[in-house]
């Protein structure tokens, strides 16, 4: 299996992936719409790189665009899909919502069809921790219900996942999902955490703390990332045959698809993360503390049980080795 489309390919998770996959000698096709959800020019840093390789192919499509994820469909066949490409964010999905209708539901749509005429051997998806939304209890496990969301992003996601769990019974497309939780390295998101309090310290600005700064986070490094969704992407999922109709399990199905959390299963304050920054930048944050904002959670911690047995994932990077990765990063990159 060695032809690979890879849609968010721009993105944070899809380029570093994409490199992996490059390395590991995979054939890649990338997809991104190259939107202005963050800034342009980082995408198109990252998309730099994975050009410099003979076996990495760029198209500019977005994936509502049913005529054009068609015509990707009819000129290629592909072995696997990591499907990455999403309208990400939590507090944007209030203030745009239609955009994540369009992209993470319509444009999901799309690829689904296009797996289901084109007999991919697997589809591997991106879905969120966010879906656990109101659940409290922890750490957080797919064999959770997560019938209730508090974000329309949350929602998305998933829809998603009953999207591909319709097609994976009815078309028998082997599907995972991964639930994320929280990832960060070099080259991230500028309207991630670590990537906006890095940029705002160094700039000598406040950093706003929500819930007071009362809330924990199950950052997880984007190496780790990569190698479970490399894992996973070479293990097709089969139907359970102990899937029992009476006492459905969330977390289990009869037809070819998995779930997984991927994160670090060590949940970390903020504060603490802050001081660990504050430690590698050697200055001290001024911080503005604020109350919870509306559809965020205030805790996330991954079981990854399930993903540790099936594909023997284990996170190896601390959160000291991976901030200080990020810091190096961002001063080489933005030459501070």
């Amino acid at each position: 299996m060695d032809k690979v489309l890879v849609t968010g390919a721009a993105g944070f998770i899809g380029y570093h992936l994409s490199q992996r996959l490059l390395e590991e000698g995979y054939t890649v096709t990338g997809l991104d719409n190259l939107n202005d959800y963050y800034d342009v020019t980082l995408k198109e840093a990252r998309l730099k790189q994975l050009m410099n390789h003979s076996r990495f192919s760029f198209y500019k499509i977005s994936l509502e665009n049913r005529e054009e994820v068609e015509s990707i469909f009819k000129k290629f066949r592909y072995d696997i899909i990591v499907h990455l490409g999403a309208q990400a964010g939590v507090r944007y999905s209030l203030k745009n919502p239609h955009s994540y209708v369009q992209s993470n539901i319509v444009g999901f749509m799309h690829i689904l069809e296009g797996c289901r005429h084109t007999g991919v051997k697997h589809l591997v998806f991106a879905s969120s921790s966010s879906v656990y939304g109101a659940n409290t209890k922890m750490p957080f496990s797919v064999h959770q219900n997560v019938d209730h969301p508090i974000s329309l992003y949350a929602a998305t996601k998933k829809t998603g996942e009953l999207m591909a769990h319709t097609y994976s019974s009815l078309y028998r497309i082997p599907c995972t999902g991964l639930r994320f939780f929280t990832v960060y390295g070099p080259f991230g998101r500028p309207d991630m955490a670590l990537f906006k309090f890095t940029e705002r310290i160094l700039k000598g600005k406040k950093i706003e703390v929500y819930n007071y700064g009362k809330m924990k986070r199950d950052f997880t490094y984007i190496d780790d990332i990569v190698e479970g969704v490399f894992r996973v992407m070479r293990k097709i999922p089969q139907g359970d045959i102990s899937w029992d109709g009476e006492n459905p399990d969330p977390g289990m199905s009869f037809a070819p698809y998995k779930l997984y959390n991927i994160g670090n299963n060590k949940p970390v304050d903020l504060l603490i993360f802050i001081e660990t920054l504050e430690k590698e930048l050697g200055i001290r944050a001024q911080k503005t503390l604020l109350p919870l904002q509306p559809g965020d959670v205030v805790e996330t911690y991954a079981d990854i049980t399930n993903l540790k047995k099936d594909a023997g994932f284990e996170p190896e990077t601390s959160l000291e080795e991976g901030i200080k990765k990020f810091v190096k990063w961002y001063r080489e990159y933005y030459n501070v």
